[in-house]
């Protein structure tokens, strides 16, 4: 990888030298530093030689490729586009090309040709299976990547899965993490996402300046898997949170009481929550769904949840039952509904509007 880094005048043109930084006592990357004639001068430039599969390099060293350009990534990979070299790959074109209107970005026209030549991967689609159906092939990830390369994935994925992919990638010499996030679409526009890794922390470490330009909370979980079971976790007690939020307010509203003043109350009391302060106040009694977040990938999430605490061993007969809760709701709601809309069931169930 060489990557232009300063213009300069001197008088060794076409000279290099080659510092190994691991004379300073740490393990950090083999630079060589050439300069040479151009055309608007003289051009320095700082050439990797060896990289360290440890260090965190200087984000000025780093080129990424971004694949899944969905209503997370895509704001995700516009912050990138603004500190990184990137390249981005999409299944549907037209937002690749969309991207590519309004930042410097190279659009590949495969997995294999987006992750070339790339120091970070990172992955953001629906599920663990599509992305580990990007791997093979001469089109797929795996005849990309180099062994130098870190693949993270930004899916809210499974756990299994996930190791499942690690494994296959430790084969070519190349590390994973698993890295979901949380923060919506405008977490993602405005770089305030948490990230969830699983996975070798110094790994970790090498692309945190790459996680840092789109997230605000960079957390590691665990061992790889963690990330995906943490964000699960979490998606599992927003199912729960909605739901119970929907039947408690259906209920006192058929019973007279109004909404917003049940929720003023719950809202300064022990049962709030996020959903109850932000998603019902804005949402509910406005009567305006906003498709923020699919419901379809919420009955995804708690259904990894659910599968989790099973495979672990954990009786979770709440969970269990927010998964078909909302496994129903998904089918009564078809695939485009938002998360918030189950409400729209506990109503018609209950033969009331919360008001």
């Amino acid at each position: 990888m060489v990557v232009s880094i300063a213009r300069t005048i001197a008088p060794d043109i076409g000279k290099s030298r080659t510092v190994d930084a691991r004379s300073c006592g740490g393990e950090l990357p083999v630079i060589e530093v050439r300069r040479e004639s151009a055309p608007a001068g003289e051009l320095t430039r700082a050439v990797l030689l060896s990289p360290s599969r440890h260090h965190p390099l200087s984000s000025s060293l780093l080129s990424v490729a971004f694949l899944g350009l969905g209503a997370i990534g895509m704001p995700i990979a516009r912050r990138l586009a603004g500190s990184f070299p990137l390249a981005v790959w999409n299944r549907t074109r037209a937002k690749t090309l969309e991207l590519e209107a309004s930042h410097a970005v190279r659009v590949a026209k495969s997995p294999a040709e987006c992750a070339r030549g790339a120091d970070v991967v990172i992955t953001c689609l629906s599920t663990s299976a599509d992305v580990e159906s990007l791997l093979d092939g001469e089109d797929g990830l795996l005849a990309g990547l180099n062994d130098t390369a870190v693949l993270v994935d930004c899916t809210s994925g499974d756990p299994a899965t996930s190791r499942r992919i690690a494994a296959r990638l430790m084969e070519s010499g190349v590390e994973f993490l698993d890295a979901p996030v949380s923060g919506g679409v405008t977490g993602a526009r405005e770089g305030t996402l948490t990230v969830m890794c699983g996975g070798d922390v110094r790994v970790l470490d090498r692309v945190r300046p790459v996680l840092a330009a789109f997230a605000k909370k960079i957390v590691h979980c665990g061992p790889i898997g963690t990330g995906d079971a943490v964000k699960a976790a979490n998606q599992a007690l927003l199912a729960v949170h909605i739901w119970s939020a929907g039947e408690a307010l259906t209920a006192l509203s058929k019973a007279g009481v109004s909404a917003s003043v049940a929720l003023d109350v719950i809202n300064a009391s022990s049962g709030r929550s996020n959903s109850s302060q932000n998603l019902f106040p804005e949402r509910v009694l406005g009567r305006k769904f906003p498709r923020t977040f699919r419901l379809a990938l919420l009955d995804k999430d708690v259904g990894i949840a659910a599968d989790f605490a099973r495979e672990n061993g954990v009786p979770s007969p709440m969970i269990e039952l927010a998964a078909a809760l909302f496994r129903d709701a998904r089918a009564e709601l078809g695939e485009e509904a938002d998360h918030v809309e189950i409400v729209k069931v506990i109503e018609q169930r209950a033969g009331v509007e919360i008001s």
